[in-house]
């Protein structure tokens, strides 16, 4: 009968401590993985390959709009500086989601805006793989997408 006493007795005092701690680690992820997109729309606007080289993992992979697959580091990098110089303009990804899968992998949803020099904004969604690599957020793959006419 002690046995159970003090098992039930640790149970409804360790559980708090346990999700308290949870909480805390899930803020500063979020806010680790809120700087890393900041981070690439950053490299992205100013066409700045050593940041991007920095916070893209060497496997990444993309799917663009066009259906376009980039594969590797350097055939993502290349293709996103090409895309900017073919679509100028400025750049808006704005988080909607974050999904935590565990400690070190989640998904990013944005809305993603470029305002053309026309004044024209063409409305898509990116979504993110995020890893974290050494306790550094990276960016695994990213796919962009048109949405569907109504």
């Amino acid at each position: 009968m002690k046995t159970i006493a003090l098992v039930l007795l640790l149970n409804i005092t360790g559980v708090p401590f346990l999700y308290g701690q949870h909480g805390t680690s899930g803020d500063n992820q979020r806010k680790a993985i809120t700087s890393l997109i900041d981070q690439y729309s950053e490299a992205r606007e100013k066409s700045d390959t050593v940041l991007l080289k920095i916070i893209l993992t060497t496997d990444v992979d993309q799917l663009v709009s066009t259906g376009e697959w980039r594969n590797g580091i350097g055939a993502a990098v290349q293709g996103m500086l090409k895309s900017s110089g073919n679509n100028p303009g400025t750049r808006t990804l704005r988080i909607e989601n974050i999904r935590m899968f565990n400690p070190t992998t989640a998904i990013v949803d944005c809305r993603y805006e470029i305002q053309n020099t026309d004044g024209a904004i063409r409305k898509m969604w990116s979504t993110f793989f995020v890893v974290a690599e050494k306790k550094i957020w990276k960016i695994s793959a990213i796919r962009n997408m048109l949405p569907a006419s109504p």
